[in-house]
């Protein structure tokens, strides 16, 4: 089991940009699958970015080139560099976690158990 509390949403014009935080503990081995999904209204929830224990990453192709998606293993800290924002990144994003027994297909929400509370980002055009 891992808690995931989300922070670093906002609102910002297209353009801009935002980092988004994960803070994640409360567990006994550490997460080995760790992404940000977004969800914007009357739409089903997907995938942006993953990393896993191998620092491999996969990125959805609506943010490759504009997302970055990186680990902190000393702080236990997730993050997603989000930069030329557009309106169409206007969702509730979320971080979910799962561990190496699980069998996850990266961007698939339905892969992963363990989910936060989520962000809210605004893009204004």
């Amino acid at each position: 089991q891992v808690q995931l509390l989300e922070s670093g949403g906002g609102s910002v014009q297209a353009g801009g940009s935002l980092r988004l935080s994960c803070a994640y503990f409360g567990y006994t081995y550490s997460p080995y699958y760790m992404g940000w999904f977004r969800q914007a209204p009357a739409m089903e929830r997907g995938g942006v970015a993953v990393i896993d224990g191998s620092d491999i990453t996969t990125y959805a192709d609506s943010v490759k080139g504009r997302s970055t998606i990186s680990k902190d293993n000393a702080t236990n800290t997730l993050y997603l560099q989000m930069t030329s924002l557009k309106p169409e990144d206007t969702a509730m994003y979320y971080c979910a976690a799962d561990f190496a027994d699980r069998a996850v297909v990266a961007l698939a929400p339905a892969a992963y158990r363990y989910w936060g509370q989520g962000t809210q980002v605004t893009v204004s055009s």
